[in-house]
């Protein structure tokens, strides 16, 4: 499937997934991806917060096409004490296109020292 070959990397889309990531993820990410507050500890319902995408989070350690899976299909976190997708699937919503551009605008908000163990991108 040509969705689980790492992403290309056009100048435009770090700018159109900044704008698509404000539209439809920095509720729960934050406004510049720096999650909800106690996201490494499970909420009353037991479920984990939204992780930040920067640095001190996670999201960098995925490679792209787990990052798109996620995006596209959801994610339930494997530690969560209930069964509901804490990510939203937003296959119905962003096109694949779309989908890309966000996960190039989150490498952005990765730090040099983070994006250096894969080469400046994440593992593909």
């Amino acid at each position: 499937m040509a969705d689980d070959a790492p992403l290309s990397h056009d100048a435009s889309q770090p700018i159109e997934g900044e704008q698509i990531y404000q539209q439809h993820c920095a509720s729960c990410h934050g406004i510049d991806g720096e999650g909800m507050p106690n996201w490494q500890r499970p909420n009353a319902m037991g479920e984990l917060p939204a992780p930040p995408h920067g640095p001190e989070g996670h999201t960098w350690k995925h490679s792209d096409a787990m990052l798109y899976r996620m995006v596209s299909e959801g994610w339930r976190d494997p530690w969560n004490e209930t069964e509901r997708l804490t990510m939203p699937a937003f296959e119905d919503v962003l096109t694949p296109a779309e989908i890309r551009s966000v996960i190039n605008y989150l490498k952005t908000l990765w730090e040099l020292s983070s994006s250096l163990v894969y080469g400046g991108k994440s593992r593909g």
